[in-house]
């Protein structure tokens, strides 16, 4: 019997800086394409925080990765999360876990949107094993030391990281 999933038949949001996409990124929105009718890669613009690519980048990366998911849409935005999703009228936002300390931190910032948006659900995916382990920052200090990542992150992403 093949895979069978539950259509959630919604406009769902995945925010992050993606900075930069890594394949455990990308496991993530490949399942969540298949869970529900629209998936926005919401690219955040965080001005607090360093980022090694600009939002363009970031953007012009992910858009490039996800050309098979027509699903898929990849935007961007500053501000509070729930304040996008009303805008954009999700109603679902898609949180990443990769291991158990994810998800204290995941799990205070789901209630207190939904304290802020009780219309809104977060729902938890967790990664595949193979990219338990795997963040961004990590593909960034390997790539800076010179490492291969070449397995952690799609190939036009390595490019990327080659250039820094």
């Amino acid at each position: 019997m093949g895979k069978r999933y539950l259509i959630f038949m919604k406009k769902a949001i995945y925010p992050g800086s993606f900075d930069p996409v890594t394949n455990g990124h990308l496991d993530i929105i490949s399942r969540a394409a298949q869970l529900f009718d629209e998936v926005i890669v919401a690219v955040i613009r965080n001005p607090d925080k360093k980022t090694k690519f600009s939002l363009s980048k970031r953007k012009k990366m992910l858009k490039n990765c996800l050309l098979g998911l027509p699903n898929v849409k990849v935007n961007n935005f500053d501000g509070l999360l729930i304040d996008y999703a009303r805008l954009r009228e999700a109603k679902i936002i898609i949180r990443g876990l990769r291991a158990v300390s994810d998800f204290d931190y995941e799990f205070q910032m789901a209630l207190t949107n939904r304290k802020m948006a009780p219309e809104i659900e977060t729902i938890f995916l967790m990664t595949d094993y193979r990219y338990s382990y795997l963040s961004s920052s990590f593909v960034k200090q390997i790539a800076r030391l010179g490492g291969d990542v070449s397995a952690l992150v799609p190939g036009a992403v390595v490019k990327e990281l080659r250039r820094i």
